[in-house]
């Protein structure tokens, strides 16, 4: 029995102590008319890049994903399309932005806020297919700066009492495992509600994001 405990105080000590890693990149936006900022991550895959901007106490995660109709790694400056964050790269939504011959690509956004510590409640925020765009810039040495607006679609998500009452201190271990990795990379993990033991509420509202920007070197 004691070294669940154990592990936990360490996990938490280990939480408080260490700070994110610095990066040079930033990202800023009004959420709801409150302001969030913090240095994102990117990731590329092929045609797509992810970004990853997330905070601690309580855990918020906004991730940006945009890809590019060439089918390679080159992504050009211009305006990308912002689709249904669940249904993005359809054939209605690539032929969409494809055929007015404006668009460089689509762009996907997501929000998760914790509401319930320890991440026993979620508010959660996607893109739709809304019209709404974003404005990317390329420079020479591959940095990507980019601007948007948004009104997500927000449901609400209760973690289920079966896996509280099954998942125990292993869970809540995990939990603080998670929130340990984010603190510290700056990575989001393990965050999202969905088939993860929650169960999501009737309710629902909009998120509504304003001012957004966000610059990513290419060395970060």
């Amino acid at each position: 029995m004691k070294k669940p405990f154990y592990l936990f105080l360490l996990l938490f000590v280990a939480s408080q102590s260490f700070g994110q890693i610095a990066n040079d990149n930033a990202l800023s936006v009004q959420i709801d008319g409150k302001d969030y900022s913090t240095p994102p991550r990117k990731i590329r895959f092929g045609r797509y890049w992810w970004v990853t901007a997330n905070t601690v106490k309580p855990d918020k995660s906004l991730r940006i994903w945009i890809g590019n109709f060439q089918r390679n790694d080159v992504f050009e400056s211009g305006t990308y399309l912002i689709v249904d964050a669940d249904k993005p790269d359809t054939k209605e939504n690539i032929k969409k932005a494809q055929d007015l011959l404006k668009y460089k690509g689509i762009a996907v956004i997501k929000y998760v806020e914790e509401t319930r510590e320890p991440r026993m409640e979620y508010h959660v925020g996607k893109s739709q297919n809304n019209d709404e765009t974003m404005e990317l810039k390329v420079s020479a040495d591959g940095t990507l700066e980019a601007t948007f607006n948004g009104v997500l679609t927000g449901s609400y998500w209760k973690e289920k009492a079966t896996a509280t009452a099954f998942g125990g201190v292993g869970r809540l271990i995990g939990k603080m495992e998670d929130k340990a990795i984010t603190k510290t990379t700056g990575y989001d993990s393990d965050i999202d509600p969905e088939g993860n033991g929650y169960k999501k509420q009737d309710k629902s509202d909009k998120i509504v994001l304003t001012g957004g920007k966000f610059k990513l070197k290419s060395s970060n």
